[in-house]
């Protein structure tokens, strides 16, 4: 049996009751924290208000500051007329209902000019009191504005009124002092302008001297209590004026059944919370056993993936490798993560490639799909595929990039047994070609060879005459040339039938057609048929495989001489024509028959490998003709002649245009 482990007596009682008191002193001690703190939120809200009423009354202030100023420097320099300087008092009075005059004094005291309605009259002596006189002085040693004290029961200038305040901004001509411009702004009306109604309606507003003298006050709302209060000085040079704010409300009062409340709404809300830790602890088990399942499965299956996976962040560092990627590389995960470029596993002759293609990513041109090297450890090089993608957390921001990686030296020694295999069809092509010619090669070399036996034979006989070198020149010159047409005749089918490399090269397509004429003019001959090469003199070169070319154009010419076999033979005439295709930057070159045309079921299957209509062909030639086309990036094609026959057309990419 098992056995059951009891608490000492004290314990178990203290536990409770600890509990409980902590509970009833949150319960008193959350509704005066809350109070506090809509106390001190009341209290904050008052002092950014103020804050921004003393930004608006200074702002406005200064604007009138400015437009004194201004107008100060015009009087000053001349510029105005004593009519003008009343106009232009009077635009000021309009900028602010605060501002009730505009005075131009003398250094004498009189006045110059006045707004309208003035206080005083134009050439009045006015006699200033001291705090005035001290601002003046101020004003008129500083060369800038300067604010007189107010003072409490007494209007700004001497004239009946409301309380103001008084500016004094220095009149000077050159370094010459001409007086002083003297405005007069009202502070109760200060209060109605620069103070918003919605601030009104809960605090009482006042402006304060130095000595705490109530100047101006606005009171909207009634009185303040006294609870929420603050000062801040609206720093006027030469005067010391101070918004205060008292807020009309009270402290904040607790509800008398706050407590029962509280009681209740906390118990529900711990059972609440109770049942709904609960739940989630039961749900966040589930969730985590889910996860590690999902990892372990996820684990597994990168392992067994041939694909390398590699991770990496905005900087290049990798992240994450799975152990495919490890064993192509032949580095070990631990080796890899946390690693910056440049990576161990990059080829040297690579390096700037691997470089620049980084710097390209972390620059946000990333690019998807590209091919390259690596190297293992024991210097063995891998061709690799390389497929790369952004990764993004579940907020959507990049955070690096993730690669995979296909291990491509299969298919690549596939591709050089591929193009071994073609390279081997197309020279068995030629030599097929060549068979199929032989007997016309025959044919052509018998003339030349007949003509220089039948020279020399003539020059044995004139030396046995005993004749002379003169004589003998012309037969052995003409010896000489048939001897040199057979040598082309043989040099031209050496050519087209060796095997060599391919390479792509700039060549005109006449040098091309030159090459092969002599062999396209033997066929054409012995079936009597008319060749016509029609060629556009400003042709531009081409860029392409010489010897690939001129196969397929003696396989395509063959068939259409052949094609013609049939037909009467004034129709036997094989075009080659060319032209230059500028939009598309290619040549088109077509090769145009009038032969028995090919059948519908025939076309279908035409370019197919080892499909022939000829009892002795292989089937291979109009495939490799395709396949060499391809290769240069154009295109073969054929259609009906509209004439009768077949146009074969083909395309070749313009040389630079590559």
């Amino acid at each position: 049996m098992s056995k059951r482990i009891f608490l000492p007596s004290p314990v178990r009682w203290l536990l409770p009751v600890v509990l409980v008191l902590l509970f009833v002193a949150i319960v008193f001690w959350l509704p005066w924290q809350a109070r506090q703190l809509e106390s001190t939120e009341r209290q904050e809200q008052l002092i950014a208000d103020t804050l921004w009423v003393e930004q608006s009354i200074r702002f406005q202030l200064g604007r009138h500051e400015e437009s004194l100023r201004s107008l100060a420097s015009d009087i000053g320099a001349g510029r105005l007329a004593p009519g003008e300087v009343q106009q232009r008092m009077a635009r000021m009075l309009k900028n602010g209902a605060e501002l009730k005059s505009v005075l131009q004094l003398g250094p004498d005291g009189r006045v110059l000019a006045a707004s309208e309605p003035a206080p005083v009259a134009p050439g009045t002596h006015i006699a200033l009191s001291q705090s005035s006189l001290v601002a003046q002085e101020r004003a008129r040693r500083s060369h800038n504005p300067t604010y007189a004290e107010p003072e409490p029961g007494i209007a700004a200038g001497g004239a009946p009124g409301p309380l103001g305040v008084e500016l004094y901004v220095p009149v000077y001509r050159g370094e010459a002092w001409q007086g002083s411009l003297v405005a007069t702004f009202q502070l109760s009306s200060l209060l109605d302008e620069m103070v918003p109604w919605w601030f009104a309606q809960d605090n009482q507003i006042s402006l304060l001297d130095r000595d705490d003298n109530v100047l101006a006050r606005r009171t909207s709302a009634g009185p303040g209590h006294g609870v929420y209060t603050h000062k801040r000085a609206l720093d006027l040079p030469g005067a010391t004026i101070t918004l205060m704010t008292d807020s009309v409300k009270a402290e904040p009062k607790l509800l008398p059944n706050l407590l029962v409340g509280s009681v209740v709404a906390l118990s529900l809300a711990l059972l609440w919370s109770l049942f709904a830790l609960w739940g989630h602890i039961s749900r966040r088990l589930a969730a985590e056993g889910e996860l590690r399942q999902q990892m372990a499965f996820r684990t597994a299956m990168e392992n067994s993936l041939v694909t390398g996976l590699r991770a990496r962040d905005l900087e290049g560092r990798i992240t994450y490798v799975n152990p495919a990627f490890c064993q192509m590389v032949g580095y070990s995960a631990e080796e890899l993560v946390g690693r910056l470029p440049p990576m161990p596993y990059w080829a040297p002759d690579v390096m700037g490639e691997y470089q620049h293609r980084l710097a390209s990513a972390l620059a946000g041109s990333l690019t998807p799909e590209f091919e390259t090297l690596f190297q293992r450890p024991d210097g063995t090089r891998i061709p690799v595929l390389v497929f790369e993608a952004p990764l993004v957390d579940k907020e959507g921001r990049h955070t690096g990039y993730m690669g995979s990686i296909l291990d491509i030296s299969d298919r690549k020694r596939m591709e050089e047994l591929n193009r071994q295999h073609q390279e081997k069809l197309q020279a068995s092509a030629r030599l097929a070609t060549m068979g199929e010619i032989a007997s016309m090669l025959a044919h052509e070399l018998n003339q030349p060879l007949a003509a220089i036996s039948s020279y020399t034979t003539g020059a044995l006989n004139v030396l046995a005459r005993g004749g002379d070198a003169a004589t003998l020149k012309p037969a052995l010159e003409q010896a000489g040339a048939q001897a040199q047409r057979a040598g082309a005749i043989i040099r031209s089918v050496h050519e087209f039938v060796k095997n060599r490399e391919m390479e792509r090269q700039d060549v005109a397509l006449q040098a091309m057609l030159d090459s092969i004429h002599a062999l396209i003019e033997m066929q054409a001959r012995q079936h009597q048929v008319s060749l016509q090469v029609e060629l556009p003199a400003a042709l531009p070169q081409v860029r392409a495989d010489r010897m690939l070319i001129e196969q397929v154009l003696l396989n395509l010419t063959r068939n259409a001489i052949e094609a013609m076999a049939d037909v009467a033979p004034l129709q036997r005439v094989l075009r080659i024509v060319a032209a230059h295709d500028a939009a598309a930057a290619q040549v088109v070159v077509q090769v145009v028959d009038h032969g028995h045309g090919i059948p519908q079921d025939v076309a279908e299957r035409l370019f197919s490998p080892f499909f022939s209509t000829k009892a002795e062909g292989m089937g291979m030639g109009l495939n490799i003709c395709r396949t060499a086309i391809e290769f240069h990036g154009g295109t073969l094609t054929h259609r009906a002649n509209p004439q009768g026959g077949t146009i074969f057309t083909f395309t070749l990419p313009v040389a630079g245009g590559a």
